[in-house]
């Protein structure tokens, strides 16, 4: 899945990683969104289903990535997220947005956001409103106006 360079403004497409971590099976929702952000002109790197923290940050750091997506339904999101928020640090991607997907607890929502999760989306989100999250909040890389400063 993916697209190349934005023709008009010569910068590459926003480069997303999206997993499923543990032994969380249910992968619809996963595609759905995937194949919603490639709609909307973003590269998209799926993992596949059961894949460890470890698998999905050493993906997003060969892929350059500017997006991690996580989708979890499985119960277990508090320690894998832990434990990815805590390997995202070590590989020195603070710089990459951290989503989160799937049912979330409101009781878990606060200690996610401390870890590093930078949004959580539940069920019912329309692909816009990711899009847009995503657009918004997406880190500059270089070669980006913003990062370089004036001219």
């Amino acid at each position: 899945m993916g697209t190349g360079p934005d023709v008009l403004s010569g910068r590459q497409a926003v480069r997303i990683v999206v997993a499923k971590v543990g032994l969380d099976g249910h992968e619809v929702g996963a595609r759905v969104v995937a194949r919603g952000l490639v709609d909307a002109g973003m590269e998209v790197i799926y993992t596949g289903l059961r894949r460890t923290p470890e698998q999905v940050v050493a993906t997003a750091s060969q892929e350059d990535c500017d997006v991690i997506g996580i989708s979890i339904l499985s119960g277990a999101h508090v320690p894998l997220l832990r434990r990815v928020c805590a390997l995202m640090k070590e590989h020195g991607l603070d710089d990459v947005l951290l989503l989160v997907g799937g049912v979330i607890p409101d009781v878990d929502v606060q200690p996610l956001r401390e870890f590093g999760v930078d949004e959580i989306f539940h069920p019912a989100t329309k692909i816009d409103e990711i899009v847009r999250f995503i657009t918004a909040n997406v880190r500059s890389g270089p070669g980006d106006p913003e990062q370089d400063g004036p001219l």
